[in-house]
Order: C-alpha cells, then structure tokens, then sequence
C-alpha cells in the first residue's frame, strides 16, 4: 500500500472537514438528527478520529457524549434510559464514545451485569435501534479494528507518554489479559446487531491516519446533504463615537512570557 505522507494526509483531511462543515449546516437547516456511534478495542483510534470530526464544528450542534460509568440511580434505570438523555434534537449531530453497547462489551466479559441482563440486551438492542430510525433518527455505527501489535504499542507510549499517561486505565490491562474474551463478545454482539437496518461500518485503524480519512470519508456518504448558498457578509464601520474607553492600566494582563 502507497504510504500516506504527512502533506498528503492534512491536504485531504482538510478537504474533509470542509465538507463536514457543509453537512453541518445542511443538518442545522434541514433540522436532521444525527447519532454515530463509535466503538472498538481500547487503543484503537476512535478518540482520534472523533477529534477530527469535531474540531471545525460548532460544539453547539456537534457534541460527544462520552459517559462515566452508571451512579447507583442509573443502575436502577431502564438499561437505555440514560443514553437517551444524550440523544440529538432537531438539527443536531451527538458523536456516542462508546455506548450502550458497554452492556455487550466490557460489561459482559467483566461480569459487571448478569447473563439475564446481557441476552436481553443482545435481544432488546435491535428492536431499539430500529424504533430510532423509525423515528428519524440517522444512527451509524463504527466499528474500530486494531491488531494486537498495534494495540501493544500504543498501549506501550500511553504507559511512557506522560501527556497520554491519563489515557490508560485497569481496564485496558483486563482487555490484554481477556482478549480471547472480548473477542468472543465482539463477534456476539455483531451477529445480534450488525442488522440491515442498522449495520456495523467495521474500520481498519492499524493507521491512524487512515482510519480518520476513511471513517470521515464514509460518514459524509451516509447522509445525503447538499452544499448551501451562503449569504454575502460585509462588515460595518466600527462607531466609536461618544464613548471613552477606561485606562488600559487598571486591567489586570496575563504576563507575556513567549
């Protein structure tokens, strides 16, 4: 495969996000509601590619919901009920890190919920999903793939990063010592929810680069959006008049070290 110089990745990312701004505004004056869900072993990316999403959006109409884990009250709640609270209004874009598939996941393989629990979420999740649709809602989900080497290493600069030290947690060390079990858990989870109606888009994130290219580059195909006249903007003479600014002395400065 040809590799990907750093010009070349910033010429098309920045071609991309061009174009994520024109959905935007195509989502804003069409009043869509727009969820994606990003998913995937630890290590695999899918921060990176949310950032990449988001960074020349209006956080206004762009958000991520990345959740804590449940407080005793949302344990006692209908399993969905908290995910739901983050879900898009009109002309809204909600970019899920993680989701309410942690039930089918880390949930499942670390006993945190119990079987009963977990078979009705593989069962309860579908018909769900296509109650959002139904509704209007535009889901997609992704799925993010990475190797165990490529996992390792970056698990490795995490641990001798002190910028990305916060990045590692116990559970990331649990998904090295049960990979045959978050393996197992992955492929149930797809044979139960990767449906027609909702499909999983699986991603191949050994290269970071291009799994952000190729997931941003799929998600602007899945909403059929067009790019919008923009109104001319012509900026007025400043009017000072009439007004006397207060003496710049008594303002307190950040001192100017660089």
């Amino acid at each position: 495969m040809k590799k990907l110089d750093k010009d070349s990745y910033e010429k098309e990312l920045e071609r991309l996000q061009t174009e994520l701004v024109k959905l935007q505004q195509w989502v804003v004056t069409h009043k869509l509601k727009v969820m994606v869900v990003f998913e995937g072993r630890d290590a695999a990316g899918k921060g990176g590619v949310i950032k990449r999403i988001t960074e020349k959006l209006n956080p206004r109409v762009c958000r991520i919901a990345a959740l804590p884990a449940p407080n005793e009250r949302e344990r006692s709640q209908w399993y969905f009920q908290r995910y739901t609270a983050h879900f898009p209004a009109a002309g809204e874009i909600v970019l899920f890190d993680r989701s309410w598939y942690n039930r089918a996941g880390v949930e499942k393989v670390m006993g945190f919920c119990s079987e009963e629990e977990y078979q009705d979420f593989l069962h309860a999740c579908p018909v769900f999903e296509t109650l959002l649709i139904r509704s209007g809602i535009i889901l997609v989900k992704y799925w993010f793939s990475v190797s165990d080497e490529q996992q390792e290493k970056r698990f490795m600069e995490r641990i001798n990063n002190p910028i990305k030290r916060w990045k590692f947690s116990p559970m990331d060390l649990e998904s090295r010592s049960r990979w045959a079990e978050y393996s197992e858990a992955k492929d149930q989870m797809f044979l139960h929810t990767d449906t027609k109606i909702s499909p999983w888009w699986v991603v191949n994130s050994d290269n970071k680069k291009r799994a952000r290219l190729n997931c941003i580059s799929h998600l602007l195909t899945q909403i059929d959006y067009q790019e919008l006249e923009q109104p001319e903007i012509e900026l007025p003479e400043i009017n000072k008049k009439g007004y006397k600014r207060a003496p710049i002395e008594e303002q307190s400065f950040v001192p100017e070290l660089f």
